[in-house]
């Protein structure tokens, strides 16, 4: 598995064993102290390891800076009372979080399984999906809502396909984060959780979509056939 990765983390004694852990996996790593640093390098990413407390511009805004700049996937690091960082990491549009202290094997491991989920979507076969007005193109990963376009981070795209592609079908949280995560890690709840919410927002937006992702109590979430 190849990929470039870009590791922001302004702690040394953190940066470094992160970067160190990648090279020997094969990956081909770059490192920054700060936000400022790190946007202004010129090479593209295929991830992003973030770190949200950072001297300077905040986490935040380099994560929003990265989310217009391109499809890189992004694993932001917070800390272990930060739950409010979390989820607002993930509706800014990071792909996972990983909690400090945290372990390097830990922290590798979600980058594969973040650069196989890459892989996946690079290798779909050109398909244009339709439901409930809907519509999402595969090769191309764009979306769109009544003829809208919708900006998703590549998680809600690949949420977002999980339903379309069978409407009405109950989809259990379980089954979320697996087909989120492609591995073993299945992050947790508050995660899919999170991008449901986030998927739904951004559906509202761009056509007044109402309930297009129906919550189904004690099971899962199903995309409604009768909008």
């Amino acid at each position: 598995m190849k990929g470039r990765i870009l590791v922001i983390e302004d702690e040394p004694a953190i940066r470094r064993p992160i970067v160190y852990a990648l090279q020997r996996e094969g990956f081909e790593v770059s490192e920054a102290p700060d936000g400022e640093t790190a946007l202004g390098l010129e090479t593209t990413f295929d991830l992003v390891v973030l770190d949200l407390m950072l001297p300077g511009m905040s986490g935040f805004d380099v994560l929003d800076a990265l989310r217009r700049s391109g499809p890189a996937r992004v694993l932001i690091l917070t800390a272990r009372d930060s739950e409010i960082d979390r989820v607002v990491g993930l509706e800014c549009g990071a792909d996972d979080y990983i909690v400090k202290p945290f372990s390097v094997a830990e922290l590798v491991s979600r980058v594969r399984a973040q650069l196989r989920r890459r892989d996946l979507d690079r290798d779909s076969p050109g398909q244009i999906i339709t439901a409930a007005g809907i519509t999402l193109d595969l090769s191309k990963q764009t979306a769109s809502v009544d003829g809208t376009p919708v900006n998703l981070t590549p998680s809600e795209f690949k949420l977002l396909t999980l339903l379309s592609d069978a409407p009405g079908t109950v989809r259990t949280r379980h089954e979320i984060m697996r087909h989120l995560w492609q591995s073993d890690h299945l992050g947790n709840e508050r995660t899919s959780e999170t991008h449901i919410a986030n998927v739904r927002k951004k559906l509202d937006r761009a056509a007044g979509a109402g309930h297009r992702i129906v919550t189904v109590r004690g099971s899962g979430y199903r995309l409604a056939t009768d909008t």
